[in-house]
């Protein structure tokens, strides 16, 4: 269970939009028929006044409601047991678990196990269990074991598997991982914009850092073996693109990235690129797109673990109160980056 994950109006709407990414977060006692339901229920919707909310079905039966026989609240529906019996056997497994073999354990047909799962998780088996040998991989390489050694114990049963899926989502190469980017040439430049000084760093494969009131040293710090050079003539064009994403943010999102994290960090970074220029979610939102609602403190921690601030729009999270909250640079720029996205979206 998670502390607060959104305010009872937030509560409401998300019954009112039958979202089943809640069921088990909350749930929804409708005092005026003494039953409660999952927030997904295809019951008539209640009237507000009538409707109060329950962390557990305990809490609503010591309220005197009885579980309704529609959605079944009190039970793990066969859903969440397939996605859950899933997850057990994908991060257990040192190896590759076909579909098939998935959609055994629930007796549903492949296809309709993966639509279940990818609802649910946020993404599919498939790219689920890349993440999670992307994350193995990682932990071995900054534990300080070889690079092939951890290569095989993540589950890849190739090395050039491996070194194709880095180029495919990670940029940097594989011993760039333990080695604070040793091999990487970085190139970097300070420019000034509405929003103060700006730091744009990339690699060959992208953007690896975006920050602002930050210098050269700040990026050595971050990449302490990289080689950081003054971006030149063929920078530029990036570094155009880039500026004329923050002044205009929310208009240009095919720039190149080059970042790394974990299988729920990347699905946190994947959800903020989706939310609309003007447009705000809360920590329990992103968290419960990103395929864990009890994960909102996650969800947090990914949020501030973003190297690329605006490409990877974290200035779209706010409280679940509407408050603004923090921001590694200052509310200052928070609002002002919310305000450009409101007027240019108007």
């Amino acid at each position: 269970m998670i502390e607060k994950p959104v305010t009872d109006e937030q509560r409401w709407q998300i019954a009112v939009a039958r979202d089943r990414r809640f069921d088990g977060v909350f749930f929804t006692g409708v005092h005026s028929t003494g039953i409660y339901c999952r927030p997904s229920c295809a019951a008539k919707t209640p009237k507000r006044e009538n409707v109060r909310f329950y962390a557990s079905p305990a809490d609503a039966e010591a309220a005197g409601l009885r579980a309704c026989k529609r959605c079944r609240p009190e039970a793990q529906s066969r859903d969440e047991a397939a996605v859950a019996q899933a997850l057990l056997v994908l991060k257990s497994s040192d190896c590759a678990v076909p579909l098939e073999r998935l959609a055994a354990f629930s007796g549903y047909s492949p296809t309709h196990f993966q639509r279940i799962f990818t609802r649910s998780v946020g993404m599919s088996p498939a790219a689920f269990a890349r993440a999670l040998r992307r994350e193995r991989a990682g932990e071995a390489l900054q534990s300080g074991d070889s690079v092939t050694g951890a290569i095989y114990d993540a589950g890849y049963n190739a090395p050039s598997r491996f070194y194709d899926d880095a180029k495919e989502r990670m940029g940097m190469a594989p011993s760039a991982w333990r080695d604070g980017g040793s091999g990487v040439t970085i190139s970097w430049a300070v420019v000034e914009t509405s929003l103060g000084l700006m730091l744009v760093g990339a690699t060959d494969k992208g953007v690896c850092r975006l920050s602002f009131d930050e210098d050269e040293t700040e990026l050595a710090a971050r990449f302490p073996n990289a080689e950081l050079v003054a971006g030149g003539a063929g920078f530029q064009a990036l570094l155009q693109q880039v500026v004329s994403a923050v002044e205009a943010p929310g208009m240009a999102n095919d720039i190149p990235l080059d970042v790394k994290g974990t299988a729920f960090q990347e699905a946190v970074w994947q959800e903020l690129r989706k939310i609309p220029a003007g447009e705000t979610r809360s920590y329990a939102q992103i968290a419960a797109a990103a395929g864990n609602p009890k994960a909102v403190r996650a969800a947090g921690s990914a949020n501030g673990a973003n190297n690329v601030a605006v490409l990877i729009p974290c200035h779209r999270v706010v409280r679940s109160d509407g408050s603004l909250g923090g921001y590694a640079y200052g509310t200052k720029i928070k609002r002002k980056l919310l305000d450009k996205e409101r007027k240019l979206s108007d």
